[in-house]
């Protein structure tokens, strides 16, 4: 239901064909599998949006289980990787691209009680960074966006002073429609309400 809402209003902001699929991201063969299936309907992509985010919760180290480790990296980590590999390829092929990874402001600042999250988020990180090298000479730019607190389902409680996810999403698409002669690289941003850093 969440993902058709998603389509309606990606259609209504003028998007063209759009596809979806639930699946589980941990299934690295899945992810592919999807990738193929969307660049087989629509063609290779001119932008990947890398924006899963998953945080069991909040506990000390030696509180995780090695389940929970393992879940964290395979979504936040591994299907990344996946979807980064594939679509570098194909936007090389197709003579350039974007690559956005959001990330999160936790790859600023060490949280207690966020560890293993925030190792997740880390490894994005570096895999993103070494990329933006890699590829830039193929014309695809690697954008690294780490927003602060949002007022998303993420969280258990309601944070209406933090930033809507519509004002991220803006943000996101300001940073990819910049002109050609520049790139940005790391974008960050917070609510004004947010001071743990």
């Amino acid at each position: 239901e969440a993902l058709e809402e998603t389509q309606r209003a990606a259609r209504e902001q003028g998007a063209g064909e759009t596809m979806f699929s639930a699946f589980d991201l941990m299934d690295a063969g899945r992810t592919a599998e999807f990738y193929r299936e969307v660049v087989d309907r629509l063609g290779a992509p001119g932008v990947l949006i890398n924006n899963a985010g998953l945080n069991t919760r909040k506990a000390l180290l030696w509180e995780y289980t090695a389940e929970e480790f393992e879940r964290m990296m395979g979504v936040n980590v591994r299907s990344a990787f996946v979807l980064m590999q594939a679509a570098c390829r194909d936007m090389i092929g197709r003579g350039g691209g974007t690559i956005v990874n959001i990330l999160s402001t936790v790859c600023h600042y060490d949280n207690e009680r966020m560890s293993v999250y925030t190792a997740s988020k880390k490894a994005v990180q570096g895999l993103a960074d070494a990329l933006r090298k890699e590829a830039r000479e193929h014309g695809v730019r690697v954008i690294s966006v780490y927003p602060g607190g949002t007022d998303t389902e993420f969280r258990a409680e309601a944070r209406p002073r933090y930033m809507r996810p519509s004002s991220v999403a803006e943000a996101v698409v300001r940073a990819i429609t910049m002109p050609e002669d520049l790139v940005v690289h790391h974008l960050t941003f917070r609510p004004m309400v947010e001071t743990n850093f």
